[in-house]
């Protein structure tokens, strides 16, 4: 049997870190921020800015959620917690894990889901355009069917399902350790009977079906990128970042056959990240609309049913 001890851990963080981790909840949080900010790691795994970063890690520590942590600036933190936080925090800058992972939990569209390495940590702008309905183009009181290809976490399914209360939501993804993930969080969120995981590479496992909404944030790193990106990327499944040569390959599988799957009237939006030039490009005669975001992000593009090449017959 284990010994527990009768003294709490000391707070003082280790060699890695320098000094002792504060007592009160938001100097812990500049300290540990001021910290992130000067080892050089990659935000953008769920958090763009060092704060963010320690918050999360802070989340982490005390297993309390973000609205805690923020409407309680001066909560004294115990030295078991503050010893929590500098271990995380040791481990973020040595292994060079997304926050999330370390963590056990994202935030996507303002909700929680739990992540690991088996899916990438939610960070799609696609949240913005739920949030707002799908508006201009949808109604989303008469959306009824909608379809998250390469689902990963779930987030975009379970964000969809939130943003259109009348719609079945289908989720698909080719990896069943992702769809593991998506099937604890549609149980977090209580959503099991309106959003179906769905085991399929791209559209091939959803033959007769028709939604009035897809979205895909697919793979679309090329191949040779990915060395090339900062260490943090090298955590997340390289299936769901990669996407052959030139990162098109799933794009090109989607817009290929998403005519076959979509109502008329209905709306294809898939996120293409840093290769929305090759896109651009490779579909010159489509006309893609290009999302803007208030809050940040790009690489969006939509197009309407009747817009999208004519589809292949299986």
């Amino acid at each position: 049997m284990s010994h527990t001890p009768d003294t709490d851990p000391p707070a003082s963080a280790p060699a890695l870190l320098p000094g002792e981790v504060p007592a009160r909840l938001d100097e812990a949080v500049d300290w540990a921020a001021g910290v992130l900010a000067g080892a050089g790691v990659h935000f953008g795994h769920g958090a763009d800015n060092p704060h963010t970063e320690a918050i999360i890690l802070l989340a982490g520590a005390t297993g309390l959620s973000l609205e805690v942590l923020m409407a309680d600036a001066a909560r004294p933190l115990a030295p078991p917690v503050r010893a929590q936080l500098a271990a995380l925090l040791t481990e973020r800058l040595s292994s060079r894990r997304p926050a999330a992972y370390l963590v056990g939990r994202a935030w996507f569209a303002g909700l929680e889901f739990e992540v690991d390495e088996r899916v990438l940590v939610p960070r799609s702008p696609l949240a913005e355009f739920l949030a707002a309905g799908g508006a201009p183009w949808l109604d989303p009181a008469r959306v009824r069917r909608v379809l998250d290809l390469g689902t990963g976490s779930g987030c975009l399914a379970i964000a969809a399902a939130m943003a259109f209360p009348e719609a079945r939501v289908d989720a698909a993804d080719l990896s069943s350790d992702a769809l593991a993930v998506a099937a604890a969080n549609v149980r977090r969120h209580g959503l099991e009977t309106r959003v179906h995981l769905v085991l399929s590479d791209h559209f091939a496992a959803l033959a007769g079906e028709r939604y009035d909404l897809i979205l895909s944030n697919p793979p679309y790193v090329p191949a040779a990128r990915l060395a090339e990106l900062p260490p943090e990327y090298g955590h997340e499944p390289a299936m769901a970042l990669v996407s052959g040569e030139d990162g098109l390959d799933s794009v090109r599988a989607i817009l290929q056959d998403a005519g076959l799957f979509l109502r008329p009237g209905g709306i294809l939006v898939v996120e293409v990240g840093e290769v929305e030039e090759a896109v651009a490009r490779a579909w010159p005669h489509l006309p893609l609309t290009w999302l803007e975001f208030e809050h940040g992000g790009s690489g969006v593009f939509l197009l309407e049913a009747e817009s999208l090449p004519p589809p292949r017959e299986p």
